[in-house]
């Protein structure tokens, strides 16, 4: 079955970061092999209530967001990406546990889609916020997603995004279940993630 093989190809290779040369490949190859059997090929039109939700990383071939683990003393953790499909908003959530008590990070990056197809959109990145969990009274994604939403202002590296005059960057759905999104972006990554 394609799905347990791809799952079994992302077992224990900590969302990418540990993951060899050839390991990638053997992953991309199995995610090409469950593409062909997606379930829903316009998830914007006829899937669009599965795709809304708060999906966890669980594997990914993006250096930019993998490279948050190299920071000194913190480790990756959990990384979300939670769609909102009525607000056309998506919300990246990235999780860093420090070595250090009382230091753990969170880096989150708030934007909007437009559909461009029925199974791509376009995502324009409105905000970033970089801060420790606890001056964020973090403890779970929704919670996080509706203090944003509420207009919150937060203790922490809160900065506009401004990418007037840039291309703006995309993401296609290229599988979608109700427990496993397969998507790939703009810049050649892929990300496999579940609810």
């Amino acid at each position: 079955m394609p799905k347990a093989k791809l799952l079994a190809a992302i077992a224990g290779k900590n969302r990418g970061i540990l993951a060899t040369p050839v390991d990638r490949q053997a992953i991309l190859a199995a995610i090409a092999e469950l593409e062909l059997q997606n379930p829903h090929p316009r998830p914007l039109t006829t899937a669009i209530d599965l795709l809304g939700g708060d999906w966890r990383l669980l594997y990914t071939s993006s250096q930019s967001l993998l490279g948050i683990d190299k920071f000194p003393l913190s480790k990756l953790g959990d990384i979300y990406q939670c769609i909102r499909p009525t607000a056309s908003a998506v919300y990246n959530i990235a999780e860093v546990t420090s070595q250090i008590p009382g230091l753990n990070g969170l880096v989150a990056i708030v934007a909007k889609f437009t559909p461009v197809s029925e199974a791509r959109v376009n995502v324009v990145f409105n905000r970033s916020l970089v801060g420790l969990q606890r001056l964020f009274n973090y403890s779970a994604p929704d919670r996080l997603i509706t203090a944003i939403e509420d207009g919150r202002k937060f203790t922490a590296i809160d900065i506009p995004i401004d990418r007037q005059g840039k291309e703006p960057a995309w993401l296609e759905v290229t599988y979608l279940d109700e427990n496993l999104r397969i998507s790939r972006g703009n810049e050649g990554s892929v990300f496999v993630l579940t609810k």
